[in-house]
């Protein structure tokens, strides 16, 4: 913990498609490291304690993800960003992109037309339109294991392809657990169950990588998609909007599959509703890039305090994030 510790942070408040974001515009002191990567690792080494200031109770709550403003790295580039959550930080966000743009809007820092941003995983993209809807141009997309079987206490074997979309992911078309917000409690428990008994079982992705959210496809419910999701996020909570990293990481297993063509639109359900169209294109060495359209609001501009007598001042901790 560093020895100048803020009073005030300012933040400005969105949804995208139902999911928060909280952009960190002012008052948090700036990470060092040439790479978003190391000021990732700054943030986490001396800041953590504000992560969880601005995002736990009782300033926040285990759905919002959060989103520190950095200047670029790379020439061209608008800002960098540190997308974090309640349990641990991440390298992209998709909805928290989309939620980015329109608080720069907001801002008067950002006018319709494409934008660049760094984070931890690259440089991504992402066009303002003039109705406010946001397409964001990720990383490149991946499956990385088909049809991995695995051994889910309670639940039985389920079975799921492990892909990158900016995050890793299991999905999965497991139905032991209707896909609806009726059954969001038990969806978040069989979920944790299988990202549980992943990691016991030593699955990863590529290098070692942490397999930190779990996805289920289920048929849709709205006329104008193609599928419902329920994702399981790294912090334990639960995403509301259709989640625009693991709508890249389906549209990476189902090309591998043969069943969506490069430039085809796929259309993603959230649990809550929400809506987003995502495509495919090719990259410049063949890579598959993820691109994903949506919408944010802005919900709210203020100042969080923080008075040093505050015995909560940096957050309520709790046996969920004992470890974070």
């Amino acid at each position: 913990m560093t020895t100048a510790e803020p009073i005030a942070i300012r933040i400005v408040d969105s949804h995208t498609e139902g999911e928060p974001t909280r952009v960190v515009v002012s008052g948090w002191p700036q990470p060092s490291g040439e790479t978003m990567a190391e000021r990732r690792d700054d943030l986490s080494a001396r800041f953590d304690h504000l992560r969880r200031a601005v995002v736990r109770e009782p300033r926040g709550f285990d759905a919002i993800v959060g989103a520190l403003l950095t200047p670029p790295v790379n020439e061209g580039s608008t800002a960098g960003i540190v997308f974090f959550n309640n349990g641990t930080y991440l390298g992209m966000c998709g909805h928290g992109l989309i939620g980015v743009v329109r608080t720069l809007e907001f801002l008067g820092r950002l006018k319709p037309g494409k934008a660049y941003f760094d984070t931890p995983v690259g440089t991504v993209s992402a066009e303002l339109f003039d109705d406010g809807s946001v397409s964001i141009d990720s990383v490149p997309a991946k499956l990385h294991a088909r049809d991995v079987a695995v051994d889910v206490e309670g639940y039985g074997r389920i079975v799921g392809d492990v892909s990158w979309g900016g995050n890793w992911f299991f999905i999965t078309h497991a139905d032991q657990v209707p896909v609806d917000m009726a059954h969001v409690g038990e969806l978040t428990r069989f979920t944790q169950a299988i990202q549980d008994a992943i990691r016991a079982q030593g699955i990863t992705g590529a290098d070692g990588g942490d397999i930190d959210h779990i996805e289920i496809s289920a048929a849709p419910e709205r006329a104008d998609a193609d599928c419902r999701n329920f994702v399981l996020c790294s912090g334990g909570a639960y995403d509301r909007s259709p989640c625009g990293t693991g709508t890249s990481a389906k549209m990476a297993s189902l090309h591998a599959r043969g069943e969506l063509r490069i430039d085809d639109e796929w259309r993603q359900e959230g649990i809550a509703g929400g809506l987003f169209t995502g495509w495919l294109t090719l990259g410049e060495n063949g890579e598959i890039m993820p691109h994903v359209r949506g919408s944010a609001f802005v919900t709210a501009d203020a100042t969080l305090r923080f008075d040093p007598k505050d015995p909560f001042r940096f957050g309520i901790p709790d046996a969920m994030h004992a470890n974070a």
